[in-house]
């Protein structure tokens, strides 16, 4: 019974795609709490454009926007064969998987540091010493805030996401893939942007509706040109899918997963 299952390649399908979208995911909320320039990474200087009084537009984004775009694809992908009960089914799992990574680094730094760790790790190669315990912690938690606010924005984005997606879909039929896959992309990463600055920053902290809005804008901008130059990809994601498990159950897959919507 489980090689039968292993062998079906629409499960298959559904195991590969589930486990791009989840390491993903779950790798950019462990690694979401590093702030970098995109300006420098690219050899360029801050942009350091007026915007909202006295913020500036800079793209200083988390590190975790690096890999977003392939859930976005993912999440795309996922819709297209499996419709929304696939998104929704994997979006709920994933938060599941992710509150419980985050619990267990919570508990990780709980525990009491071995004394011998603490020495031998006591100084960096340039013989500066520093705490091993508390680099540990900061390094792995982002706050109680963030973590709520990712979550909750996430959630909304991806039931938004899959709402325009069929939508989109219904209006346009099998085609304009482009259409449908970058529009919903567009629209759910909009309220993402703001979402998480807000619950966390905003109403869990210490920021001005400007300040968010200025730094929400900035993570839009950038999501929104992603979104757009991975729109060949989409095409070439299909094509490769489309020949893994022939045209006829592709289409079969496809014209089911757009009956969800009715």
């Amino acid at each position: 019974m489980v090689t039968s299952i292993l062998k079906d390649k629409k499960n298959s399908l559904f195991i590969i795609l589930s486990g791009i979208f989840i390491t993903n995911a779950l790798i950019a909320e462990l690694i979401g709490g590093k702030i970098f320039s995109a300006e420098k990474s690219l050899g360029f200087q801050p942009l350091d454009i007026p915007l909202f009084g006295d913020f500036l537009l800079q793209f200083n984004l988390t590190a975790g926007v690096v890999l977003w775009p392939v859930v976005f694809i993912t999440t795309d992908i996922i819709n297209e064969y499996f419709g929304k009960k696939g998104v929704q089914r994997i979006t709920f799992i994933t938060v599941g998987l992710i509150t419980y990574a985050f619990l267990v680094i919570y508990l990780a730094m709980k525990l009491a540091p071995a004394d011998f760790w603490l020495s031998v790790n006591a100084t960096n190669e340039q013989g500066q010493a520093f705490d091993i315990n508390y680099a540990f912690e900061k390094v792995l938690s982002q706050g109680l805030n963030i973590i709520f606010a990712s979550l909750v924005a996430f959630v909304i984005g991806q039931l938004v996401d899959v709402s325009v997606f069929h939508r989109l879909r219904k209006m346009t039929g099998p085609k304009r893939i482009w259409l449908r896959a970058t529009g919903s992309t567009l629209i759910s990463q909009l309220i993402d942007s703001f979402v998480v600055l807000f619950v966390a920053f905003y109403f869990l902290g210490p920021w001005s509706i400007t300040q968010v809005l200025a730094v929400g804008l900035t993570n839009y901008i950038y999501k929104f040109l992603i979104a757009i130059l991975l729109t060949p990809i989409l095409y070439v994601a299909h094509y490769l899918i489309d020949n893994y498990l022939g045209k006829e159950t592709a289409e079969a897959m496809m014209a089911e997963a757009s009956s969800q919507d009715t």
